[in-house]
């Protein structure tokens, strides 16, 4: 079963003093989820909340700077301030500061693109990325969210847990991000296994078609909380840089498990 969002575990707990803050941020993860602009009719029915008191609440938003709305004044979308709260918590992060040369040497050293993600309920949320030095390169933003299950990072995430742990932690369905994603849950559960054997994860085309990754844990916490990974195109992966790729990621591992020792 998926793990609930920080809103509806508030809701879920807090009484009527805390309900408009519940909406809030309930509202904020909407528009986050949902890159574009939206029409009321649009966020009401997704939410469910009085139509009266939904747009009082955007309105209040929209003078805040946390909504934004078209030229019409009818449609609304994620505004300015969410971007200074996520900058302010990649700027903040321990981690994120402490992995940073890690990072780089591994870009260097592989040439490839570098991402460090953390799990988040059942998606990972990456935190910081390294782009390819190749013209072919893949691309994923920082703050972009993704389900484990459907990634090398999460993957190698997932596989600090018992096998009881994933099961709980699990969405009732898999759903496919590509074709390659495993939809079924027992043989997630059998590809993790194998993930703790050999010491990494890997995702071959599961949440990107034509893109391989490969990922390792930072094994700072148990269970682990983030991990980096290397993304290579299909087109360039031979069975040598397979195995580069693989020796530079427990290289990085060691170092990060260094570099994030203090924490």
């Amino acid at each position: 079963m998926a793990l609930p969002s920080p809103a509806a575990t508030a809701a879920a707990s807090g009484g009527a003093n805390v309900k408009s803050a519940v909406r809030t941020v309930e509202l904020l993860e909407f528009f986050a989820g949902r890159p574009g602009l939206h029409s009321l009719a649009e966020v009401q029915e997704a939410l469910g909340y009085p139509k009266s008191s939904l747009y009082m609440l955007l309105r209040t938003l929209v003078e805040l700077g946390w909504v934004e709305t078209d030229v019409t004044g009818t449609r609304y979308g994620i505004g300015m301030r969410a971007l200074l709260v996520g900058t302010s918590y990649i700027d903040g992060d321990e981690v994120v500061a402490a992995t940073r040369p890690v990072l780089d040497r591994l870009a260097d050293d592989t040439t490839e693109t570098i991402h460090l993600a953390r799990l988040d309920g059942t998606d990972v949320v990456y935190l910081a990325t390294r782009a390819s030095q190749h013209y072919l390169r893949p691309f994923t933003r920082v703050g972009r969210r993704l389900p484990a299950y459907a990634t090398s990072l999460g993957k190698a995430l997932l596989a600090t847990y018992d096998d009881a742990e994933i099961e709980r932690m699990l969405p009732e369905r898999l759903e496919p991000v590509t074709e390659h994603t495993h939809t079924s849950r027992a043989a997630l559960i059998e590809d993790l296994r194998a993930v703790r054997e050999r010491g990494y994860a890997m995702d071959r085309e599961e949440n990107t078609l034509g893109l391989c990754c490969f990922a390792v844990d930072i094994p700072y916490r148990t269970p682990a909380r983030d991990a980096v990974s290397c993304s290579v195109p299909v087109a360039r992966l031979t069975p040598g840089r397979e195995q580069m790729i693989r020796d530079a990621l427990f290289g990085a591992r060691e170092r990060l498990a260094l570099a994030t020792r203090h924490l």
